[in-house]
């Protein structure tokens, strides 16, 4: 499942919530978690908020391709990302990804694999703003 909002969310609700939407009672051993949230830093300077805009339809598209990708590489029982657009402040949950597996390494793989193809090639841009002005963000960090 895939969501971008524009709204603020709590990963956890969310975890909660869509788990008790699935039919795997018993058949998953491993659920992998991961919560990007925003910084207050970056490149060496202090970030007061952040912009993110996405290309409607395309990225939820490029997101299917991906969480498609770790379906057909390990082997899941779901998978569930979210992520913000919009008006960012630091300390705000950006993206959530969370696997469901049988198996620790499964989940664990697949959830960095989706988290890393989502950072580096989703139809994503950020623009933050500094205390002397804004920047577009040429590039994600790499760890």
């Amino acid at each position: 499942m895939i969501h971008i909002r524009d709204t603020a969310f709590q990963p956890w609700d969310e975890i909660q919530a869509y788990q008790n939407t699935l039919s795997i009672e018993g058949k998953y051993g491993a659920t992998a978690v991961f919560v990007g949230s925003m910084r207050d830093f970056n490149e060496g300077d202090d970030v007061q908020a952040m912009t993110l805009e996405h290309y409607p339809g395309m990225t939820e598209k490029y997101l299917e391709k991906i969480i498609q990708q770790a379906n057909d590489k390990w082997d899941l029982l779901d998978t569930l990302v979210i992520h913000r657009v919009g008006n960012i402040m630091p300390n705000d949950p950006i993206v959530l990804v969370v696997v469901w597996s049988a198996h620790r390494t499964n989940a664990f793989d697949a959830s960095r694999f989706i988290m890393e193809e989502l950072k580096s090639k989703a139809p994503f841009w950020k623009k933050e703003v500094l205390d002397n002005g804004s920047r577009w963000v040429g590039k994600n960090t790499s760890k």
